[in-house]
This record gives structure tokens, sequence and C-alpha cells, in this order.
């Protein structure tokens, strides 16, 4: 019997050693090798492997130790892949909260109204922050991993998107291409009557349109006015813009006669009604502009060369208008 209650002495000591041993480890501060740390868990990682990847990264515990901690604490298939930073005074403690917790460091991007497709490619690409799974696919293969028919250009809403490190670009781009349907299907819904409009794609088209000629913000809705009212009359939109993007890289920042005379599907000089797909991605008040244009007689309209431009109802004062703001400064 003796026996027995020092044996039981010895290992309730000994049980108490081990919870004071590891409550120590679990509350005090890790040390850190050179302040803030910035570690990725890979996705599938399980507890122990992730405790490698940590200690890997420069932060100072025992893996095996960090590991038994959140067996522990029945958290050990509760981690969370993804983009992680711990700062100077974190305990394990609190650094397997977060794990289980997908407290992952976020950082941004902004995907800004007119950019084209190609554009955002680009700043995607360019993210050090983002995983890139579109690299090498073509236009075609990312919208059918993205699930969705059609062009890609316009398809996608203009915005400040957050997301944690190592996020997939192909997520970027899902957010952004439902945010444009969410967005379009909202102001199809209130727009103005008598619009000639057979789809929310087309009002789509006038947008991207209507965001490249815009100089001044409240110009929008007379832009818009404008080429609605060419559209009503049957008359053809000749609007730069479009040429433009036609030409693609050849395009060489100086838009030419003959660029205005060579026939194509983008160029609204020779072919009537809208071009086939947005020529860039509008944003919100370039959408609400096309659907909710100014009532005006307006069919033209030509820059003054500070930004903003001279509208005009006649082909007489349009003339007049070129002689004044373009012609002139020609000289």
């Amino acid at each position: 019997m003796h026996r027995l209650l020092r044996l039981l002495g010895l290992l309730l000591a000994a049980a108490l050693v081990f919870i004071a041993w590891m409550g120590y480890f679990a509350t005090r501060p890790l040390a850190l090798e050179a302040g803030p740390i910035e570690f990725t868990i890979k996705a599938g990682s399980t507890l122990r492997s992730a405790s490698r990847q940590i200690e890997e990264a420069g932060v100072a515990m025992p893996a095996w130790q960090f590991t038994l901690l959140g067996r522990l604490l029945g958290k050990a298939a509760g981690i969370k892949a993804g983009s992680y930073e711990v700062s100077l005074g974190i305990t394990p403690l609190k650094l397997l909260d977060k794990l289980t917790r997908g407290d992952v460091t976020q950082t941004d991007i902004v995907l800004q109204e007119g950019w084209t497709f190609r554009q955002m490619r680009m700043a995607l690409d360019a993210h050090p922050g983002i995983r890139h799974d579109t690299t090498g696919l073509s236009e075609r293969e990312i919208m059918e991993k993205l699930g969705v028919e059609g062009r890609a250009e316009g398809r996608f809403f203009p915005d400040t998107y957050l997301f944690a490190r190592g996020s997939s670009d192909l997520d970027i781009l899902k957010r952004s291409l439902h945010q444009m349907d969410k967005v379009l299907l909202a102001e199809w819904e209130s727009r103005e009557e008598g619009l000639p409009y057979a789809s929310p794609y087309e009002a789509l088209i006038m947008a991207s349109i209507v965001e490249k000629e815009t100089g001044q913000p409240l110009e929008r809705t007379r832009i818009a006015s404008v080429f609605l009212n060419r559209l009503k009359r049957g008359m053809l939109l000749q609007t730069d813009p479009t040429v433009i993007y036609g030409l693609g890289e050849q395009f060489d920042g100086n838009l030419r006669k003959r660029d205005l005379l060579a026939d194509g599907p983008y160029n609204t000089y020779t072919r009537p009604g809208l071009p086939p797909t947005p020529i860039a991605m509008p944003g919100l008040a370039a959408i609400q502009a096309a659907l909710h244009p100014a009532r005006t007689e307006m069919l033209y309209f030509v820059a003054r060369g500070d930004g903003s431009s001279q509208f005009s109802r006649t082909l007489e004062e349009h003339n007049r208008a070129v002689a004044k703001y373009q012609l002139r400064k020609g000289k």
C-alpha cells in the first residue's frame, strides 16, 4: 500500500511538472530571429509538417513540442493552409490559435477601370503575393476554368480585392467576374426605358466605350447619350477607342486616317452598331451612365484639350467645335 501511494505521488508530481513545463512553453513569447516573420503552410499539411515549416522559416521553437501542444489541446486536425505573419510577443498558444482560425496574412490588388483583360493579367502576374495558376493559359482556357463561356474582355469588375497571400489568380478572377455579373444585373433591372440594347452584354459594351471616352467624370451620362442617340438614328458611332482596341499591339500611340478607313470588327467608322465585345473593364459609374444616360439631343462631341468635351447637336456645330479645339491646337 505504501509503495502504491508513493508511486501515485511520483506520477502526480511528474504530471504536475509536465503540465508546468507545457504551460511555460505555451505561454512564453517565441524568439524570432529577425523581427516579424512570414511563412506559408502548404495545403494538406499536418500539424507535424506545419510545425516544421514554421521552425524552418525562422521561428525558434521545438517543432515536436509545438506538435505535442496542438495534440494535447485537440487542435491537430484544425490547421489551415495559407500565408501567415508572426510578430514579437506571440506565444505558441496564440500561434496555434492563429493557425486554427486561419488568420492568414492579407494583401490586395487594384484592378483599374479602363484596363483591358491583357492589362489585368499583367497586373495579376506581377503581384508577388498571388499564386499564378493561369500562367501559359489562353483566354479561352481561363474562361473555361472559371466555368463561363465567351470572351473575357470587359467581364471583370474593377475594384480593390483583398486576399490571403498565396491565393490563386483564378480565385481573384472568379470574384471579379461574379461581382461584375452582380453589378450589371442590378443596374440592368433598374435601367431607363427605351434603350436600344438587346441584352445586358450590349449595355456592357457601351459602358466600356463610355469608360474609355470619358475625360471628366461628370460628362459620362452625356457621352452615353451621344452614342445612344446615334444608335437610335442608325448613325455610325465613330469612336476612336474601338479602333485603337482593334489595332491591338499594332497601335503605336498615333491614330492615323488609314486606321479609321481600314475595315474591321472594332472599326466603328466603317461598321454600324456596337463592336462585338467590350473594349475594356468599365467601372460602376460607366455602367450606370450606359443604363441611365442623360436626356439630350446631342450627336457629337470633341475634346477641348483640357480633359473636358464640347457637345453639339448638329454636324455644323460640331465642325465649328473641331475647328476651334482641334485644328487650332494643331497649328
